[in-house]
């Protein structure tokens, strides 16, 4: 929340009025007659520590009000008080009658007055820059009320002010800071100098780092028993290709905005690049390029050989209409389709891009490209291809858990599961562990999470399919089944369950919720989506030994639906469902055996809750690694 500050009042006789002189002032009450004291001297002292961020205003009291009306008259003291009058600078008093307060209470919430170089100032409330800064004073001439939200659109509308914007955003209205990188201890000298030289050169990509040390820290066995794979693995870490660029596009109301837009194309030695295009508004490079790493091993991982990118950009579709998306999509694809192709590049969905976003790059692509080659992966593309693209990811989420059980001589049948997210991948979790038998009881959002005791049906499931789609808050589910309850800032780890499938974000779960999560009984963990678990969180299941699922395996179903969808075969002939999953089951059996494989082969059993982390890496970065050495240094 920004932090409510006071502001001017204006009318004719604005021109008299000194900036210079400009007092702190008081806020009452829409509809209450403001005080605005004007005269010499410093500023609260107070207000130069007023932190950029705060919470709800506190409303000044009686008795505080009538202090500052007091010495706002102590020139008229008696003349036994006549020193001490002295001492207080004569302050005169302008009326803001009550519409000028009303007109103006939105202007408040952004701006303040402090001192800059001996000159009072108007301030950004949000990146504390002030005047032409902006381009120009973000108040304009004073006494128009015309000009004044003019300037003030502008200001909103300033690169300056929508960068600060975007990062308040981002970490949900605290200030940002610098992210500490948490370093694991390795066995290895050599292991230690290839993450040393990552952070060295990108000292300041939190997200990349984090999974370069999970990558590193799987291979150690493997880098000892070869010291070839160190370089191959320093040369993999820097990307083929990093594009990044503007994206300006123009809203309902014809104002101009710009974001930034990103693709990194990490490796192409297995064959041409795959990989989702992210739109949200914490979207950066460091980001991009974890995707790209993350993908590029899950891509060699599948029984498809290709090569690995990611990208995005930090617009945010929430609150947009169609056209505005449909403005953003296609500048975006300006740019970046001269990079793209189906021996080069083709993007496919990932957080905030769905069947509207794809639809609208591609067809913006297929115009600029003039061809309809290279379609890009996603539903509605291929209206004759495959019938489950959206669920694919999900699906072979469930399938997976059914194949680690299974080498336990254990039936998903029965078992509490709790989800977190509710996007698309979360939904198709929830109805596929419906249609095995599990017994699902959570979904969350970025405000809290949902528990249903009795577990979700088809029903409930499209309940939340329409509460999702009519953007209400989850809370309103429990208004229909009572035996729900909506938790406000809370997260479902600590629900009574067996299997985990976290399906929101990046580092969802961080130690305190690995450790919720133990207790509450959880014994497998089934990555839905990219490193959702910190450094911390990985450690605390593996002395407890939960055993965890690693994205770039258990999530490989949205890249075996990528092919088949771009295979010839399937544009002559389409899939049924029950056909399509066949294919689906197989490909995630073959994933899950290569895992098992790759682990056991440098030493790490089936029982150890690591195996499948260690063994997805291994078998991923050895088909790369094989591709790049006989490729030679390109």
């Amino acid at each position: 929340m920004l932090l409510p500050v006071g502001g001017f009042g204006m009318n004719s006789t604005m021109d008299d009025m000194n900036l210079i002189q400009a007092q702190r002032h008081l806020v009452r009450d829409l509809g209450e007659e403001i005080d605005l004291e004007i005269g010499p001297g410093d500023d609260d002292p107070s207000f130069a520590n007023t932190p950029l961020l705060s919470g709800p205003t506190r409303e000044p009291s009686t008795e505080e009000h009538d202090e500052t009306k007091q010495i706002g008259m102590v020139s008229q003291l008696p003349n036994d008080n006549q020193d001490m009058s002295k001492m207080q600078p004569v302050k005169r008093k302008k009326k803001v009658v009550k519409r000028w307060r009303e007109e103006w209470a939105d202007t408040y919430k952004w701006a303040y007055v402090d001192v800059k170089e001996g000159t009072a100032r108007i301030f950004c409330s949000i990146c504390k820059e002030y005047g032409r800064k902006h381009r120009r004073n973000p108040y304009g001439n004073e006494g128009s009320r015309n000009m004044q939200m003019s300037a003030l659109d502008e200001h909103n509308n300033s690169l300056l002010h929508k960068e600060a914007l975007r990062l308040q955003m981002a970490s949900k209205d605290k200030i940002v800071v610098d992210k500490p990188i948490y370093v694991k201890a390795l066995m290895s000298k050599t292991a230690e100098s290839i993450i040393e030289a990552a952070m060295k050169r990108d000292p300041h990509e939190v997200e990349f780092i984090q999974s370069v040390q999970e990558a590193v820290h799987a291979l150690e066995r493997v880098i000892a028993k070869n010291s070839h794979y160190a370089s191959i693995m320093e040369r993999l870490l820097e990307p083929e290709r990093m594009i990044v660029f503007r994206v300006p596009w123009v809203d309902d109301r014809g104002e101009t905005h710009v974001n930034r837009g990103f693709r990194v194309q990490f490796n192409q030695a297995l064959g041409p690049c795959r990989g989702g295009i992210r739109f949200h508004p914490t979207m950066n490079l460091s980001i991009a390029k974890f995707l790209g790493f993350e993908q590029t091993l899950k891509n060699a991982l599948s029984p498809y050989k290709l090569g690995g990118a990611a990208g995005g950009s930090d617009f945010d579709p929430k609150g947009k209409s169609d056209n505005e998306i449909m403005r953003f999509c296609q500048s975006f694809m300006n740019e970046i389709y001269r990079y793209l192709g189906p021996d080069k590049d083709l993007p496919s969905e990932e957080m905030g891009v769905g069947i509207r976003e794809m639809g609208y790059l591609f067809g913006q692509y297929r115009r600029l490209a003039g061809h309809f080659q290279g379609s890009f992966t996603g539903p509605r593309i291929f209206w004759s291809g495959s019938s489950l693209r959206t669920e694919a990811t999900a699906y072979g989420l469930v399938f997976f858990a059914q194949l680690i059980l299974a080498e336990m001589n254990k039936d998903i049948k029965g078992l509490r599961c709790v989800v977190s997210g509710s996007g698309k991948i979360a939904m198709h979790v929830l109805e596929k562990l419906v249609a095995v038998g599990a017994i699902p009881i959570t979904v969350s959002d970025s405000k809290g999470y949902l528990v249903d005791e009795d577990g979700f049906d088809y029903m409930k499931i499209s309940f939340l399919r329409d509460i999702k789609a009519q953007q209400r808050s989850l809370r309103d589910y429990s208004k229909t089944y009572a035996r729900s309850k909506y938790y406000d800032e809370a997260k479902p780890w600590n629900e009574r369950c067996d299997v985990a499938f976290p399906c929101g974000s990046q580092n969802e779960i961080d130690q305190a919720d690995a450790t919720n999560l133990v207790n509450s009984g959880c014994r497998i963990l089934i990555e839905g989506s990219n490193m959702p678990c910190t450094p911390q969180a990985v450690d605390t299941f593996r002395k407890n030994s939960v055993l965890i699922a690693p994205a770039m395996a258990a999530g490989a179903g949205g890249v075996v639906a990528g092919e088949i969808e771009l295979n010839h075969e399937c544009n002559v002939m389409h899939w049924s469902p029950e056909d399509f999953e066949s294919k689906l089951q197989e490909a995630m059996k073959q994933t899950f055996h290569r895992a098992l494989k790759a682990a056991n082969d440098f030493g790490y059993q089936k029982e150890n809750p690591e195996a499948l982390v260690h063994g997805a890496v291994i078998s991923g970065f050895l088909a790369i690694a094989q591709a790049m050495t006989d490729q030679g240094c390109v």
